[in-house]
Parts: C-alpha cells; sequence; structure tokens
C-alpha cells in the first residue's frame, strides 16, 4: 500500500457526558448565546456552544499544554 500523506484519522466517535450546572451558569451560557446569535446572526444552542467553548478554554490554558506535553513525553 502507498504512503499518503494524511495519517489515519483518529477516532471521532462523540463522547456523550450529562453534567448539571448552576443557575447562575446556567445564564451566563444562555447570554453567551444571545450574543452570538447577535455576532453571527445565527442561533444555536446552548449545548452546541459548550463542546467549542471547553474546546477554546484548553487550547488557551498554557499551563495545561504545558503539563500535557510533559505528561505525554514520559
Amino acid at each position: 500500500m502507498a504512503e499518503l500523506r494524511l495519517p489515519k484519522l483518529p477516532d471521532r466517535t462523540p463522547v456523550k457526558l450529562s453534567i448539571s450546572v448552576s443557575p447562575e451558569l446556567h445564564r451566563a451560557l444562555s447570554a453567551y448565546a444571545a450574543a452570538y446569535e447577535r455576532a453571527y446572526g445565527q442561533a444555536e444552542p446552548v449545548t452546541e456552544l459548550i463542546p467549542a467553548i471547553l474546546a477554546s478554554f484548553l487550547e488557551s490554558d498554557r499551563g495545561f499544554a504545558r503539563q500535557r506535553r510533559k505528561d505525554d513525553a514520559l
């Protein structure tokens, strides 16, 4: 078989999580969804925004990224 530039794709099976949030966090997430709709002209449910919000947070946490690189090097 020929070598391909594109490696085998990782597992993309979604993992369903169920969480409870405080009323204050729920209000903040709802406000974020409203701001998102104003910014982009398209409504998205909070449940669709949460994964993107979490991914963005994890990608921007430099301390976490350093620790993760250390752990991967072991």
